[in-house]
């Protein structure tokens, strides 16, 4: 293996060079939320002396047997399972190693997975295609579940910024600004930031267009599948609901205090999540939400977009046909979550502009058509590391998607007679 090395702000890491591109894996940003640090907001990086590897993916958050998942254990989590650990705080960069004196646009990716699962290096989620077209891609891990959205009362007062749940998006916080301030030594623009994410990624990509602790740090986004207003889906909670779910799992745990709670071992938490589902069941919410906390968020979601209150950047915003909400077939404007977007799209006329798609694009090789996260096989251009058997058209559909997704993260417009979205002229590109 051919390798490089980079000085950050924390000393000298190693990582992989392979042909055009440069690959760092496994890069922490924060200090490992373990012991004292459990269910804190996150804390600066020592530095270290000498060279660092960062040739491995670092460890991700705690979660369930991913290969269990219907559909998403065969599509995203086949093969060897990536270990896991509470020091999970790792994100990976993929680069061209042509970097010196440079300024390459940054796309910085967060995964989704109902805020209880997933990581930065799924299958799909590869750089290469990425640093081919000039643009540096950073994928992150962040808490999920329990250890990234416990909440307490007793929590927030020892809290070194007082957090109310939000630990897991104060972790895409703190990575965010991780890669502002060291982006530069890798040939990357800390000024052009484009914000990607899908799912339960979107979500928080579209929390953080709101927050005012990214202010000014983000040049454009990327929402997919899960960002959008006013069309009953429930993407904040209150601090109540954050406090009553934080005490049943102290219930269920039965510990009074967070000096107990921070010697449970890991796996009991994980334990706790089919009783914590099971009784969430009855409202159809899910059980791990961001949370309005005053701090990362300080206002309705709905509301901050509605009275134009959020970060003045362009968007490109979708979702596919099969989509969640989607009526049996009906296809994506039959959805709850297409009204939403609409709704995000329609509040942010006579701002930056924004460009709205539906992935139309049925996936070989079975019935589940363009369903909720098949998008991510073209969005990262990975087509080859799938189980499914794509053909020559479906590889130009990738080249295509590729380049509109990398000319708006570069130029904030997708090009390719992609029209912003008017109200007089609501232009949607059908990606199939």
């Amino acid at each position: 293996m051919q390798t490089i090395d980079i000085k950050v702000e924390q000393g000298i890491l190693r990582g992989e060079q392979k042909g055009r591109q440069m690959i760092f894996r496994g890069v922490p940003y924060a200090k490992p939320p373990i012991n004292d640090n459990r269910f804190k907001s996150p804390q600066a990086m020592s530095h270290w002396i000498g060279v660092r590897n960062a040739l491995e993916f670092g460890s991700i958050c705690p979660q369930a047997n991913l290969k269990d998942l219907p559909i998403y254990g065969k599509e995203f989590y086949a093969g060897e399972q990536p270990k896991q650990s509470e020091d999970c705080l790792y994100l990976n960069i993929w680069a061209p190693s042509n970097y010196q004196n440079k300024k390459y646009p940054v796309a910085l990716w967060i995964h989704g997975g109902d805020f209880d699962h997933g990581y930065g290096f799924e299958l799909p989620m590869d750089g290469k295609n990425y640093v081919t077209r000039d643009v540096i891609l950073v994928t992150i891990n962040y808490r999920v579940g329990i250890f990234g959205f416990m909440a307490s009362p007793e929590l927030t007062r020892e809290d070194p910024l007082h957090s109310v749940s939000n630990l897991g998006l104060l972790d895409m916080i703190y990575a965010l600004r991780w890669v502002r301030r060291n982006i530069d030594a890798f040939g990357g623009d800390p000024d052009r930031i484009t914000l990607m994410g899908q799912s339960a990624g979107a979500i928080s990509c579209q929390v953080l267009l709101a927050s005012p602790l990214t202010r000014g740090m983000i040049s454009s986004a990327i929402l997919q599948s899960g960002a959008g207003i006013d069309d009953g889906l429930k993407r904040l909670q209150s601090k109540k609901k954050a406090y009553k779910i934080g005490k049943r799992v102290m219930e269920l745990l039965k510990v009074r205090s967070l000096k107990e709670l921070r010697k449970i071992p890991t796996q009991k938490f994980l334990s706790l999540y089919g009783k914590l589902y099971e009784e969430a069941d009855k409202t159809g919410e899910l059980v791990f939400l961001p949370t309005l906390d005053h701090l990362v968020i300080e206002k309705d979601l709905d509301e901050l977009f509605r009275k134009q209150e959020v970060m003045n950047v362009p968007i490109l915003i979708g979702m596919t046909d099969h989509d969640l909400g989607v009526e049996e077939g009906k296809g994506a404007k039959s959805s709850f979550l297409y009204q939403g977007i609409l709704n995000l799209v329609e509040s942010r006329q006579n701002q930056a502009p924004v460009y709205m798609y539906i992935f139309k694009k049925k996936l070989p090789g079975d019935e589940l058509g363009a369903f909720h996260s098949s998008d991510l096989w073209f969005t990262f251009g990975t087509l080859e590391k799938s189980w499914r058997t794509f053909d020559r058209r479906d590889y130009r559909l990738r080249d295509a998607v590729l380049d509109q997704w990398m000319n708006f993260i570069k130029k904030g417009n997708p090009e390719n007679g992609w029209k912003a979205y008017r109200q007089e002229v609501p232009f949607i590109r059908v990606i199939v």
